[in-house]
């Protein structure tokens, strides 16, 4: 998950369908490594972006821009990078790419850069530097640690398809009128951005960030760059090692995914995760009914959860006061509880605990009021005001693999989700816009290569399941996997505070030695 807003991050995970054949342009050609060919030289047309000088200036916009004071306040520096819209057409159209840069301090023994992705797809990383040179601990004196906004997100050339909502992923509901809704709210947002970006939409792709990362290397004067991705990032990440063998040293991907089974539904199957962590949670909250007034059992918490589900199928629940009053109904409340049982600790199931306690309250209908934090994840879920990155999420994921593009495919496979996974199953099976976009430019990435990287897992990562790290970890044979067991948590290092897996990570990037073999690490009984 990225460092947008609080909510945003929270939710960058939540929008990841089955790949269908996809049509080969003639951008295939610029860069065959992912079918075992070579990757393509800086020459036919693209030495003046590898060749670039970078103009190198303060972070801040202005005054109220915090994340660009705090970029200065660390010591960074941030610069655009000029890349073409189509690497197949190097004369064209240029778009711009934001980075920052955290100089290394150590420079006696520097390593190089370190580029950063939090995930998402869509999520900023221009301001993630900082954070990340901390959890590194002293290796972070020896590189450059690279933040970088990905085309058309956070700085660089904007895409905003003027969506009412900040994110596509939403439920089906509760019965089949809800879901005619879902699909005519999915066909519109997909309108929106053909209506709005349809000269770009081509070009927003995975394939292509890639190819942006290496201009990006080149520019920066590199041979190599190291890596470190979360979630989305470590299907990036996977990527690029297989489009530019020998153009990186160290890479770290922390929460990753299977790439055979990337595509628009992504989160179609991890129903099983999301039910351990969310009964975790209720076992969690029953201890503390006395604050939140849940139910004093694990079962009696579940139970309230499903009779708020239902309340909002009968009558939308209306949370707040005005100005700031939301209505939610069964297509918005699985949202909110997905998205709070990405993080098992205390602070995130204290958060999702006062969110149900609202929801219950106006299911009773009872006057509520809400914390800063859930009326910020509302906004994000509910209005215009972070159009821009559930546009460019989903530009994403439907640019890089098709969707399943019969609204009855998606119909069929809620019900037959239904019975097991009432709450989740119909968010994680719910069309969405993929299903009338247009079909992707260039085929998905295969892995054929072998790569030496560090991924690391948490055993009850309800987002990017374990099963998918163990999953890369056979495609790439000569990788080493960090587990850490006993944690419902989607992205651990430097943010989750196990020392263990910061260690082994630290140790990685410091001496370029993978562990000997895969490690494990467990998380702290309390």
């Amino acid at each position: 998950m990225t460092l947008l807003s609080t909510a945003a991050r929270r939710a960058c995970a939540a929008g990841l369908a089955l790949a269908a054949c996809l049509t080969v342009t003639p951008a295939t050609a610029l860069t065959t490594a992912a079918d075992g060919g070579a990757p393509a030289p800086a020459g036919a047309g693209l030495d003046r972006y590898y060749h670039q000088r970078l103009d190198w200036r303060g972070c801040a916009l202005g005054p109220d821009d915090q994340a660009g004071r705090d970029l200065e306040k660390a010591g960074a520096r941030c610069a655009d990078v000029t890349v073409p819209l189509d690497y197949a057409a190097p004369r064209g159209r240029t778009v711009t790419v934001a980075i920052s840069r955290l100089a290394a301090t150590d420079t006696r023994h520097r390593v190089g850069p370190l580029l950063l992705n939090g995930g998402g797809p869509g999520g900023p990383t221009l301001g993630d530097p900082p954070a990340i040179r901390a959890a590194m601990k002293e290796a972070g004196a020896r590189y450059d640690v690279i933040g970088m906004d990905p085309r058309f997100v956070g700085r660089s050339t904007p895409l905003d398809c003027g969506w009412p909502v900040g994110s596509a992923f939403f439920s089906a509901g509760l019965s089949r009128g809800s879901f005619e809704r879902q699909v005519t709210l999915q066909k519109d947002l997909a309108d929106k951005c053909r209506a709005t970006n349809a000269s770009v939409l081509p070009y927003v792709s995975t394939r292509n960030t890639a190819r942006d990362m290496d201009v990006v290397r080149g520019a920066l004067g590199e041979r190599k760059i190291s890596y470190l991705g979360y979630s989305y990032g470590t299907y990036l990440g996977t990527v690029y090692t297989q489009m530019f063998p020998g153009r990186y040293d160290r890479v770290v991907l922390d929460g990753a995914i299977d790439p055979r089974r990337y595509h628009p539904r992504l989160m179609r199957g991890v129903e099983p995760e999301n039910e351990r962590a969310l009964a975790d949670w209720a076992a969690w909250a029953a201890r503390r009914h006395d604050t939140y007034g849940l139910g004093r059992t694990r079962d009696e918490v579940l139970a309230t959860a499903d009779r708020v589900f239902e309340a909002s199928a009968r009558r939308p629940l209306t949370v707040g006061t005005a100005p700031e009053a939301f209505r939610l109904d069964d297509t918005q409340v699985p949202f909110v509880v997905f998205n709070g049982i990405a993080d098992d600790s205390d602070e995130a199931r204290s958060a999702l605990g006062e969110q149900l306690s609202v929801l219950a309250e106006a299911a009773a209908g009872q006057p509520t009021r809400l914390s800063p934090a859930f009326a910020e994840t509302l906004r994000f879920a509910l209005t215009g005001e972070q159009s821009h990155y559930g546009s460019v999420q989903s530009a994403i994921l439907c640019g890089d693999v098709a969707a399943p593009r019969d609204p009855e495919r998606y119909w069929e496979d809620i019900g037959a989700s239904r019975a097991e996974h009432r709450l989740l199953g119909s968010l994680t099976n719910n069309i969405g816009p993929c299903a009338f976009w247009d079909r992707p430019r260039e085929e998905p990435t295969r892995v054929r290569r072998d790569a030496p990287v560090l991924i690391v897992a948490a055993t009850g990562d309800p987002r990017t399941p374990y099963d998918g790290s163990v999953a890369l970890r056979g495609l790439l044979p000569s990788s080493r996997l960090v587990t850490l067991e006993g944690a419902n948590r989607h992205a651990v290092y430097g943010y989750y505070g196990n020392a263990c897996v910061d260690a082994e990570v630290n140790a990685y990037l410091a001496t370029g030695r993978l562990p000997a073999g895969d490690e494990v690490c467990v998380k702290p009984a309390g």
